[in-house]
């Protein structure tokens, strides 16, 4: 998951890794940049993210006001041609999502346009009650559009292997390297159990096409005259062909944000009665029951949590990133909470407790 900044531009100077990175990026610029009416001169930060990736903004002469983003993403690190791929899904199925206009894969760098500076995030926490309704309606919609029109059998599989790898990272850097703790074998035989349990439900899921990080902060507000219409969407390379639920649970559920069960059982609603308008392959367990419908939903937003966990820590100890780590609290409640619902994931509890602080003692169970 990438996280993006604000697309805007920063009045700190652009550091490079090295003498040989800026070069070769501002050859290749100035190759491609001709074309398009790219002011090299204006080029400035745009947004960084939890990956390799970096984000810079141009300006273009030519007829109006008009601005590029230029991508850096250094390979080995990186790899460009997963977003060139799914950035032509997303125009082929009518979304409003960078379009690339030049791109070298070897190096690692992308000409793409700008859907502005607007992000979903902090319109959401700026909006009331009603605003912020008519954003996630409108997040449901577009969401309903990629599942229906982006071609799944063109994207990888996200299956058992990817979902172990994912789950493996709690333990590795949240429990051990965050905490210090190491499991017994009973703890471990614990885990392992949760974890059969988890990849068993999402595979046992009708799959389609997954954003993997369908979240406010990889949406874009649309400006007036935008087309297509609806949310801009970013951050989508990592697609792949996975669980039905996986994206609504990423948006119900989010990194930055969080709703009472009240909004999100309104909105997971709303996505439910149009997946079904729009023929999406629910299934009969999903078709016909709302209820194994949320059941699912919130146990595949539990993988996707646990893994969350994990990532933030890797980003504060590998990385250098611990900003993110100040949101482990939020994981930990969503976790929490669904482990204490669902009488299979319980066990879970005990071994969240001595990193997260908080005890849980009673309530809905299922």
């Amino acid at each position: 998951m990438s996280h993006h900044a604000p697309l805007q531009a920063d009045p700190a100077p652009i550091a490079w890794p090295s003498p040989a990175r800026e070069a070769a990026f501002r050859h290749w610029l100035a190759s491609v940049g001709p074309a398009h009416g790219v002011d090299i001169a204006s080029l400035v930060p745009a947004s960084s993210d939890a990956s390799f990736r970096r984000y810079f903004r141009v300006n273009c002469q030519g007829t109006g006001p008009r601005s590029l983003v230029v991508m850096d993403a250094p390979p080995p690190q990186e790899d460009v041609r997963p977003f060139v791929h799914v950035a032509s899904l997303l125009a082929e199925a009518g979304l409003r999502a960078p379009q690339v206009l030049a791109a070298d894969a070897e190096q690692g760098f992308l000409l793409i346009t700008d859907l502005g500076r607007d992000l979903y995030l902090p319109a959401l926490q700026a909006a009331d009650a009603a605003g912020a309704d008519r954003l996630m309606r409108d997040a449901v919609t577009a969401l309903v559009q990629f599942q229906a029109r982006v071609p799944a059998d063109r994207l990888p599989p996200f299956d058992e292997g990817l979902l172990r790898r994912e789950l493996a990272l709690f333990p590795q850097w949240c429990v051990q390297r965050e905490y210090g703790i190491e499991w017994t074998a009973a703890q471990q035989a614990t885990w392992d159990r949760i974890t059969r349990l988890l990849v068993d439900s999402a595979l046992a899921q009708p799959q389609l096409a997954v954003h993997a990080d369908w979240m406010p902060r990889n949406l874009m507000l649309p400006a007036a005259g935008d087309l297509p219409a609806g949310p801009g969407v970013l951050d989508f390379q990592d697609a792949v062909r996975g669980p039905i639920t996986y994206d609504i649970a990423s948006l119900l559920r989010d990194a930055f944000i969080s709703w009472d069960e009240a909004q999100e059982l309104d909105w997971a609603v709303r996505w439910w009665q149009q997946a079904r308008r729009a023929g999406l392959p629910l299934g009969d367990a999903f078709e016909n029951d709302f209820g194994e419908l949320w059941r699912a939903l919130e146990w595949m937003g539990l993988q996707r949590h646990l893994k969350v966990l994990g990532i933030f820590c890797r980003l504060k100890h590998r990385d250098g990133k611990p900003q993110y780590a100040a949101d482990l609290p939020r994981f930990f409640g969503y976790a929490q909470r669904v482990a204490l619902r669902y009488g299979p994931l319980k066990p879970l509890l005990g071994l969240l407790e001595p990193l997260s602080g908080a005890r849980v003692g009673s309530g809905f169970t299922f």
